[in-house]
């Protein structure tokens, strides 16, 4: 283990020179890791899918125990990433072993509302890295921020088709007729681990939406692992007076219960 200043990783890493890698951001709470064991299955499925070797999930739970013990605080953001490893500067990958990296900073509990913009870029539904947490994250750098030019904390996509996709870092939720619904896997989103669970625990419909289900909506909420549930009170220039509905408070009065009961579920 190291601290932040003798950390290394070498200038040849494919995840640095190509985006040739996968990642997962765990919430830690009070030193301990929630939904370790969902989101180490989902860091199995995105190396698989972009043709990494399956990572070594005995030696991440190591790390991940001996990170935040180093590293006492009440909410932490646990970084989990895995790369192609030391390669060529190109596109090939090298022979060298893929590179693991666990990394812990601190973070403060979100607001309870917050506000959104949709933003005129597509997800592709079809593409490679389609459903895959990697980190080629620039599209969501770009989108998020212009969603902080604009006052909002998130940027919304919809896919190629025109259907509400998910934002930057977070899955989206709404509201219709008092029934709740979000877009499926095939939308092209990520399936968020706070995404399942609230889809479990709720009873939320998947449902292929338009990307203007937003304009009639009558309530709206995020999910992601930092979020958790978070109402939206602005989508645009649209105001969602009284944010959180009774739906969105429902819904993060059930996941504060049971992700409290229950840190691997």
């Amino acid at each position: 283990m190291q601290d932040i200043e003798s950390a290394r990783v070498s200038v040849f890493d494919h995840g640095l020179t190509v985006g040739d890698g996968i990642f997962e951001t765990v919430k830690a709470v009070d030193g301990r890791p929630f939904a370790l064991t969902r989101h180490l299955d989902r860091l199995t499925r995105s190396a698989r899918g972009l043709g990494l070797p399956d990572p070594d999930l005995d030696e991440i739970r190591r790390a991940c125990v001996a990170v935040l013990e180093a590293n006492p605080m009440p909410l932490g953001r646990l970084r989990l990433t895995y790369t192609g490893g030391h390669g060529p500067l190109g596109s090939d990958r090298g022979d060298h072993g893929p590179t693991l990296v666990v990394a812990l900073g601190e973070t403060t509990r979100r607001p309870d509302s917050t506000a959104v913009v949709t933003v005129p870029w597509t997800r592709n539904e079809r593409g490679a890295l389609t459903g895959l947490k990697t980190t080629s994250y620039a599209e969501n750098v770009v989108a998020l921020a212009r969603a902080r030019e604009r006052g909002a904390s998130e940027a919304l996509f919809g896919n190629t088709v025109g259907r509400l996709c998910e934002g930057t870092g977070s899955n989206v939720f709404v509201v219709l007729d008092g029934e709740l619904h979000t877009p499926p896997l095939a939308s092209g989103c990520l399936a968020g681990i706070t995404r399942a669970l609230a889809v479990e625990w709720t009873g939320a419909k998947e449902t292929d939406l338009p990307l203007d289900v937003l304009e009639r909506a009558e309530e709206v909420f995020l999910t992601s692992t930092l979020r958790d549930v978070q109402a939206v009170h602005r989508v645009d220039d649209r105001e969602l007076p009284g944010a959180p509905g009774p739906v969105t408070a429902k819904a993060m009065r059930i996941f504060d219960e049971r992700s409290g009961t229950d840190l691997d579920p």
